[in-house]
């Protein structure tokens, strides 16, 4: 599905409708050292060893498109969802 690259959206630091400049979200490496990382790590590493299981999962086929929305004034940034799952996004305009 086609997006625009320029929306129309609330600013919560202008107060009031502006323009947004839309990029595509982009998820980062996941910290060594958060408590989730840690406890998977150690949940795979404890007893006498053997073979570690992990359970394979699936991966949903459509999600809803993330972006980050920038203003064009104030350079403020938040997310932007759109509503609907889709399996491809573009940025146009």
């Amino acid at each position: 599905m086609e997006i625009p690259k320029e929306v129309k959206s609330y600013c919560k630091k202008c107060k009031k409708h502006e323009t947004h400049k839309l990029k595509v979200f982009k998820v980062k490496k996941p910290r060594a050292q958060s408590k989730g990382t840690r406890k998977n790590v150690a949940k795979h590493k404890s007893g006498y060893g053997g073979k570690a299981k992990h359970i394979g999962t699936v991966k949903k086929q459509t999600k809803k498109p993330v972006f980050v929305a920038e203003c064009v004034i104030c350079k403020a940034k938040h997310y932007h969802v759109v509503p609907k799952k889709m399996k491809k996004t573009e940025l146009t305009g």
